[in-house]
């Protein structure tokens, strides 16, 4: 039997062009780009509920050769965040079940996120909790622009 989902997936619907991704540190309230001023990656939510986001690091270097050196992976793996799954909507939060990420301890949660949409740009904020990146408590603020 299909899912009935709120009319309000239909505005998510397509890809979207990361534009800004600033995190909060909730003990201190400094704010950073941890993936520079001008990241770049995209978002994208299907009509069947499947999802994905991608993100990248501004400035990120190729490595000298098709296989990179130990230090070159690092590096790579620093700047860089990935996962997919499927997506549910409640209200003004959307719900992400990741089956498959850069990061294998998020493999199998569920990552909420807060959004709202301005004509065609998406904020997503996420909810407090440990930064994969700096291991910090802390809340991410991303905004998107819809892919035409």
């Amino acid at each position: 039997m299909a899912q009935e989902q709120p009319d309000c997936s239909a505005a998510l619907l397509g890809t979207w062009k990361l534009q800004a991704f600033t995190t909060e540190d909730l003990a201190t309230g400094q704010k950073s780009e941890l993936f520079g001023a001008h990241p770049s990656g995209y978002l994208s939510y299907g009509p069947d509920f499947r999802m994905y986001a991608i993100l990248l690091e501004e400035g990120r270097k190729a490595p000298a050769d098709l296989v990179p050196t130990d230090a070159e992976r690092i590096d790579l793996y620093n700047g860089f965040s990935a996962y997919a799954g499927t997506y549910s909507i409640e209200g003004d939060k959307v719900s992400h079940y990741v089956d498959a990420s850069w990061n294998q301890s998020w493999t199998g949660t569920t990552q909420v996120r807060q959004f709202r949409i301005d004509g065609k740009t998406l904020h997503i904020r996420t909810l407090p909790a440990r930064n994969p990146v700096t291991g910090k408590a802390c809340i991410s603020e991303l905004v998107w622009v819809k892919v035409e």
